[in-house]
């Protein structure tokens, strides 16, 4: 057995020890939670006694592999004392270069450190011929965090992402924006990160509906070890429902804009960030409606607008109103000075 916790690419001796059938059984259990026997031994092609046989020598190479017997039995790679060596191909190896470089820039309290030496690590143990593309990698790339986005914890990510994967219900304490702390029994669906944030789309049996939580605001959380089966979620996809939920939502601050540009050219400027709701009117105008926590959230978004077309406010809440006023007078007030200056200048040339 290799060193606890490494990494091995194919070429590695403790990999081309194992034959082909053998990697092939470990890239199965790493794919799925759980397989039954006859489910490994036609997709492998040999008897369930041979997959046993090949089960235990994975065991001896100390891959944490569980399993129960009877009809309902079943294998399944599960967690052990000590981390066993990794198989990744080529492309595998690079994405999780990739990976480490751009968690410095995710948003996971504590992570740089670590995800550089990792990095490493990593570059220890591959090829000779792999090197050069890890080296270029490591020294071209870097993710720059974003100052004021809050950190989440490395620890809630995994336990979180556990449970996803392993269809388990999660619990923990939410601390929401109007009141303390709730604690909070959900069906996790996924993990997806927006704008330098993470988010959990989960299920809440409590509430009767999908719930979207900001990671940041997760404590104490714990898996509870029982299983449920996913729900169909109203959308495409997960992120879809991200967005499509944000682009919906009314907060305290709103604004509402009639906009002398097509609503494809408007939605277009957006792409990427959350926008808000972009109604066409005909084929040269479109309504936007704009939704957010502050003024200066909407003042960004208004400004986006500003850059591209004409327009006219249609609704805006008292205070968002003020700041497009305020800061459009103030801007409207620096260029007349500046164009006073440049007169006063190009007249005293003149004389």
């Amino acid at each position: 057995m290799g060193p606890s916790g490494q990494i091995l690419s194919a070429r590695h001796p403790v990999v081309m020890d194992m034959p082909g059938r053998l990697l092939r059984l470990l890239s199965l259990l790493q794919s799925r939670r759980e397989w039954s026997g006859r489910e490994l031994a036609d997709r492998l092609g040999v008897t369930e006694r041979t997959v046993r046989r090949d089960v235990d020598r994975l065991r001896s190479l100390d891959y944490p592999v569980t399993g129960t017997t009877g009809t309902a039995g079943g294998y399944r790679l599960g967690s052990g004392t000590h981390l066993p060596p990794l198989q990744l191909d080529d492309d595998e190896a690079i994405a999780v270069a990739l990976g480490l470089v751009g968690a410095a820039g995710g948003g996971v309290s504590g992570m740089a450190d670590s995800s550089m030496s990792a990095l490493a690590k990593l570059e220890q143990v591959l090829p000779a011929r792999l090197r050069p593309q890890l080296a270029a990698v490591s020294s071209s790339a870097e993710a720059i965090p974003r100052p004021g986005v809050p950190q989440v914890s490395p620890d809630v990510l995994a336990v979180l992402a556990r449970c996803c994967r392993n269809q388990e219900i999660v619990a923990f304490d939410y601390h929401g924006r109007a009141r303390g702390a709730t604690r909070r029994r959900v069906e996790p669906h996924q993990l997806l990160t927006l704008a330098w944030r993470w988010y959990l789309l989960a299920f809440d049996p409590g509430r009767d509906d999908w719930r979207i939580f900001r990671v940041d605001r997760i404590s104490d959380v714990a898996s509870t070890l029982h299983r449920f089966t996913p729900r169909e979620l109203p959308a495409p996809d997960a992120a879809t429902y991200l967005v499509e939920s944000f682009t919906s939502a009314q907060y305290q601050q709103s604004v509402h804009l009639t906009v002398q540009a097509p609503a494809h050219a408007v939605s277009a400027t957006f792409e990427g960030m959350v926008r808000g709701i972009v109604e066409p009117v005909d084929a040269s105008s479109c309504v936007v409606r704009f939704s957010a926590d502050t003024p200066a959230l909407l003042l960004t978004q208004v400004a986006a607008i500003a850059a591209i077309a004409d327009f006219a406010v249609d609704h805006a809440t008292p205070e968002t109103a003020a700041l497009i006023a305020h800061v459009g007078g103030r801007l409207a007030q620096s260029f007349s000075r500046r164009d006073q200056t440049d007169s006063e200048g190009q007249y005293s040339d003149g004389k």
